[in-house]
């Protein structure tokens, strides 16, 4: 498996991936590490085998997915007033001309300038320095505590306090007592200054950290947008919450719509394309690292979309000068298709305008003059008792099918006849006129 840096051929890379396939197989012999000579996994994906730039060395290894041992670095730092041995009796040739040491110069010496220096004295002549040459670390040279001694520190702290105390008692004895109390208020007004806690940040007086909250406590926290349990989840621990919490409602109009539209908005799109084909470029054996030369990948994934661009339109001209129908793809702009101005006009001859003055009907987004099972007029074009109808038929029914004049006329038939006939009896009333018809016929025969 080749490193990202590597440049392959067509071929190569075919024969790469047969081999990695054999590999997988067990038809191969596993490939071997080269530096600790044990087998690399094959199954072991590239994103983990392959080596970063930066560590590359040109061999197959998965020594970059070690744990590395650090050294430990030894604290080295020059002996500061260390001298070399005993001081020299004589001046000797080159040596300092202020105090003889051979170690410096007389533009470099920090002793007391002498009337008479020791080149022309040869008395009271100064050890040579030691003088020492330490190589550091690239962690060394910039390590800022590299040198540094607590016990010089400490003697300095002793020192002040010492003085402090002296200080003390000499103002004790010239009863100075009144003003120590005031220095001991002021110091714990201080103290309790400390304590406070600043709006806006968490402070820990013991360790002197702060630490300041993302959020203004004047904003309305994310997780009380919406406090229907079932709706966006918020994670507290990184305070994103990635959906939106009112899906409801449009985006647009909210103040608040999640975290989710960062990934969409800016050049975010833009960033993940450009990805995304750095890593494709990568895998067929081009040299593109947009992290290392990032103005390198992005002209050249402008140049393959330029390129890409410019092969689809070929091969749409193609397929139109073959099969024609280009006069099809000459619409007009959408400000024309949507714009609500188809207004009839009539002129006369003299350029009067007859018909058309009207305002123009603004157009629906839903269906209009569309009729179903026969009709010609839609379902709520009629009214009648209470009823809504279609208006061609007179029918109460929707999605009836139309039946046009004809059943207009039996509808009217039928409220002729039931106007004409008698109105329907009740049982008691058919009861009482059996009853009657009973003595009537009764006393027709008793008459007889």
């Amino acid at each position: 498996m080749a490193t990202s840096n590597t440049k392959l051929t067509k071929e190569e890379f075919r024969r790469q991936k047969d081999l990695e396939a054999a590999r997988k197989a067990g038809t191969a012999p596993a490939e071997i590490d080269e530096l600790t000579g044990k087998d690399i996994n094959p199954h072991i994906p590239q994103y983990m085998s392959t080596i970063p730039w930066y560590l590359d060395t040109g061999k197959r290894t998965l020594a970059h997915q070690r744990l590395r041992k650090t050294e430990k670095i030894e604290e080295k730092w020059y002996h500061r007033g260390a001298k070399k041995g005993k001081a020299a009796t004589k001046y000797r040739k080159g040596a300092c001309e202020n105090c003889g040491a051979m170690t410096h110069k007389a533009k470099d010496c920090v002793e007391r300038p002498r009337k008479k220096g020791a080149k022309f004295t040869g008395k009271d002549i100064m050890p040579d320095e030691v003088i020492e040459d330490i190589e550091f670390t690239y962690d060394g040279k910039r390590d800022q505590w590299n040198g540094y001694d607590p016990n010089e520190y400490m003697k300095q702290v002793k020192g002040k306090t010492k003085r402090k105390e002296k200080e003390l008692e000499e103002k004790m004895k010239n009863g100075l007592i009144d003003d120590i109390k005031d220095n001991d208020s002021d110091s714990d007004e201080d103290k309790y200054a400390e304590a406070s806690d600043m709006p806006g940040q968490k402070v820990d007086t013991k360790t002197r950290t702060t630490v300041r909250n993302l959020r203004i406590r004047e904003d309305t926290a994310k997780y009380l947008r919406n406090l229907d349990p079932n709706s966006a989840f918020y994670d507290p621990k990184t305070r994103s919450m990635r959906d939106n919490p009112n899906k409801d409602k449009n985006p647009e109009e909210l103040a608040y719509a999640g975290d989710n539209f960062l990934r969409y908005s800016g050049e975010a799109k833009k960033i993940s394309e450009l990805q995304s084909f750095a890593f494709n470029a990568a895998e067929q054996g081009s040299d593109i690292n947009i992290i290392a030369n990032p103005t390198q990948g992005e002209l050249l994934f402008k140049e393959v979309s330029e390129k890409k661009l410019k092969l689809k339109d070929d091969t749409q001209q193609k397929i139109l000068e073959k099969y024609g129908g280009a006069n099809h793809l000459n619409i007009p702009s959408k400000e024309l298709l949507y714009a609500q101005t188809e207004n009839y006009v009539e002129y006369s001859r003299t350029g009067r305008i007859i018909k058309g003055q009207e305002k123009a009907k603004v157009k629906s987004k839903y269906e209009e003059e569309v009729y179903i099972n026969n009709h010609t007029t839609v379902w709520g074009s009629y009214w009648e008792n209470g009823k809504w109808g279609y208006k061609c038929c007179h029918s109460f029914i929707k999605n009836s099918y139309c039946t046009g004049a004809a059943g207009i006329e039996a509808k009217n038939n039928a409220i002729i006849d039931v106007s004409t006939e008698k109105p329907k009896k009740s049982l008691l009333e058919e009861h009482l006129a059996n009853q009657k018809n009973e003595k009537n016929r009764k006393r027709k025969l008793e008459e007889k």
